[in-house]
């Protein structure tokens, strides 16, 4: 006995391609400008720029794969695509975070000669373009933790293309060419953190965790406050994918509510209270309804 709504599925599609073809050419800009410029700055952005554009196709092959219908051998279809793909865009970014950290360290001991001329330049198209992505994604980017890890990143470049363009200007004003070192690392203290929260989030869905806000023992006492509710078991909650939140549980009923069909309503206001009493709404909910002593008959108890 459930509630049969997989959740509608916003994948924000259309976001994401523009994202992604304007990050890949931002990409092959500073890919050029880093081998022209020598500096550490822009080809760190680069790399960055690299797993972002690869993590925005990620994305939109994630997106893509959601809207597929489910099957009798994927019964949610590929709703955790999108967690998928958030957590290996977060497995790319911690790597790039720590070269872009040691080769900071190396490059502040032998410092090379950078051309603040095009830095600036490249800087202030990586930052035009970013801020274009940004302005794209931003209306889709509480939709679901795909969408979320993909406007963090357009974040992260665009901050690292303001630390390359104060970078520039200060090797420009007084020739201190380590400061374009310092900016790299700092590009890499920027992606780290925010990987590494995107990693944890995909790990807790992935890990089957109870959804974030859901309290199972408020739950509990809720359900035990539903007349004819006599006890609570085998009470479990996950998430599937953003948004898609779900719960199942066994339920001792009276024995009466089986013998005067009172069962089926006693359903409904189960699923209400799940739906509609808590911080997070679990709209999907399935109830085993069980009369006294079936508990015993079960192979294996639970809480």
């Amino acid at each position: 006995m459930s509630s049969h709504d997989h959740g509608a599925v916003t994948t924000h599609r259309g976001r994401l391609a523009i994202a992604f073809a304007i990050t890949a050419t931002i990409l092959v800009a500073e890919v050029i400008g880093a081998f022209w410029t020598g500096s550490l700055a822009l080809l760190v952005d680069a790399g960055h720029m690299l797993t972002d554009a690869a993590g925005l196709l990620m994305a939109l092959v994630a997106a893509s794969l959601a809207l597929r219908p489910p099957t009798p051998g994927r019964t949610w279809g590929f709703r955790r695509a999108e967690v998928l793909a958030a957590g290996a865009q977060a497995t790319v970014l911690l790597a790039v975070g720590a070269y872009a950290f040691i080769e900071g360290i190396r490059r502040l001991d032998d410092p090379p000669e950078v051309s603040s001329t095009g830095l600036l330049a490249f800087g202030i198209i990586g930052l035009l373009g970013n801020l274009v992505s940004m302005w794209v994604l931003s209306a889709g980017r509480s939709a679901n933790l795909n969408m979320r890890a993909a406007f963090l990143e357009v974040v992260n470049d665009a901050l690292g293309s303001v630390a390359v363009i104060i970078s520039a200007i200060v090797i420009a004003t007084t020739g201190w060419t380590r400061v374009d070192a310092i900016a790299g690392m700092l590009i890499a203290a920027l992606i780290v953190p925010r990987a590494i929260t995107v990693l944890r989030e995909a790990g807790s869905i992935l890990l089957e965790s109870t959804p974030k806000g859901l309290d199972l023992a408020a739950v509990r006492t809720h359900l035990l406050g539903v007349p004819h509710v006599h006890e609570v078991h085998d009470l479990h909650a996950s998430t599937i994918a953003t948004g898609l939140p779900v719960l199942s549980a066994h339920v001792v009923l009276d024995d009466e509510c089986f013998r005067d069909g009172h069962a089926a309503e006693m359903l409904g206001q189960l699923q209400e209270c799940v739906a509609a009493h808590f911080e997070v709404s679990v709209e999907h909910s399935t109830f085993q309804l069980e009369p006294p002593g079936h508990a015993e008959r079960e192979h294996t108890a639970h809480s």
